[in-house]
């Protein structure tokens, strides 16, 4: 196996031998089912389209929608157009609807579970900006997904943020949109260290105030909520908010700290998933999601507790560059030929970053061609000037 020269924290160089890959065990055509597992799946650029990539969008379709068929091959099912997607991050709503219905289209073609994000990011925030045009705005959103027949994750919304005057609008404006969807929605508590411009959302910075508000949504609107998923990066604020959900309304974990925990759950419930690391990790996530199913909670942890210092890596702040990780994974496997992103986000982590991404990757079992991921790493590295000394 090829080694590498890798800079650890303090810039030093040192050498690194990748290990053997092996495969995860997960079973053929034989679904799991105690855990609803979604993956929030990223969006491959187009790295020869002729743009300014800071300013413009270029998506390869193809190699988008082949990896959602990955997932998907998996048994885990996609999270569509949400923020691991660059969604009002570098793809906006006109990018975020040909996303959506051509991959509506591709799960209907193999039978692949998925839900699509629907927002106001046609709507630039402002303090000028009216609660009806908040409304407007997610009613839009809301029958473009339904119309395509998608289902609905109601995100969080920067317009509603900036507009709001108190808990009773929040309440306004969820009240209303939920009571004229066809079907239940995920909704979607997404924390300000993924997006600051969420500060304060549902009326409060108090996390205990705000959590009151959304769970009275969700009790005035029981028969509408499918579930919440919370990214707070706070498992006790999680547990919290779950044991006081009605019955029938399920916590999707955002947690992309402490999932594997929450996920496996204590005597009074559990979390199913909604997560961007399950882009990254995701053959080592549908093993462990087998592995509860079978009963087998001792070979669940040890399927992805080594992937949890992997996706506290990826997810270090700032936060919201958590996609450059992600991305990085894709192209290290082989699911992508490049390392290139939409907004040019590829340059939001430093190769000191990537390097330990690389290592923590390889120790999680995750580098499925080591020698492949070795000679992708090796070329970005020599980007920044590490020059390999190659021993076999």
């Amino acid at each position: 196996m090829t080694k590498l020269l890798l800079p650890n924290q303090e810039g030093k160089l040192y050498s690194y031998q990748p290990s053997e890959y092996t495969p995860f065990d997960i079973p053929k055509d034989q679904p799991f089912t105690k855990r609803t597992a979604y993956s929030a799946a990223h969006v491959v650029a187009d790295p020869l389209a002729n743009i300014d990539p800071t300013l413009e969008v270029a998506i390869d379709w193809d190699k988008t929608m082949e990896y959602r068929h990955y997932l998907w091959s998996l048994g885990l099912s996609v999270a569509e157009a949400m923020d691991t997607a660059q969604r009002g991050m570098g793809l906006n709503w006109e990018g975020a609807k040909q996303l959506i219905s051509r991959s509506i289209q591709e799960a209907k073609s193999v039978g692949g579970k998925m839900a699509s994000g629907v927002g106001t990011d046609h709507l630039e925030p402002s303090s000028q900006v009216t609660l009806e045009d908040v409304e407007q705005a997610y009613e839009e959103q809301a029958a473009f997904v339904e119309g395509e027949g998608g289902r609905i994750i109601l995100m969080a919304s920067r317009a509603l943020a900036a507009c709001a005057n108190g808990p009773e609008d929040y309440q306004r404006v969820y009240n209303k949109i939920l009571q004229n969807v066809s079907q239940p929605v995920i909704l979607h508590w997404l924390g300000d260290m993924f997006d600051p411009a969420l500060k304060g959302y549902w009326g409060f910075e108090d996390l205990d105030k705000a959590m009151e508000v959304c769970l009275q949504i969700i009790r005035d609107n029981e028969e509408k909520v499918d579930g919440i998923k919370i990214s707070l990066l706070d498992d006790q604020k999680e547990i919290q908010m779950r044991r006081q959900l009605p019955d029938s309304v399920r916590m999707y974990t955002g947690d992309d700290f402490n999932y594997a925990d929450l996920i496996k759950g204590d005597d009074q419930g559990y979390s199913h998933a909604l997560l961007g690391i399950f882009d990254a990790i995701a053959p080592a996530a549908a093993a462990a999601m087998h592995a509860l199913d079978q009963g087998n909670e001792v070979k669940y942890d040890q399927l992805l507790e080594k992937t949890v210092p992997l996706s506290r890596h990826i997810f270090q702040a700032p936060t919201f560059s958590y996609k450059t990780g992600v991305v990085f994974m894709a192209y290290l496997n082989g699911h992508q030929d490049h390392f290139r992103m939409v907004g040019g986000k590829e340059s939001a982590r430093s190769i000191t970053h990537l390097s330990e991404l690389f290592v923590l990757a390889d120790q999680a079992g995750l580098l499925r061609d080591p020698e492949l991921a070795t000679d992708r790493m090796a070329k970005v590295l020599a980007l920044s000037g590490i020059k390999q000394e190659v021993t076999v």
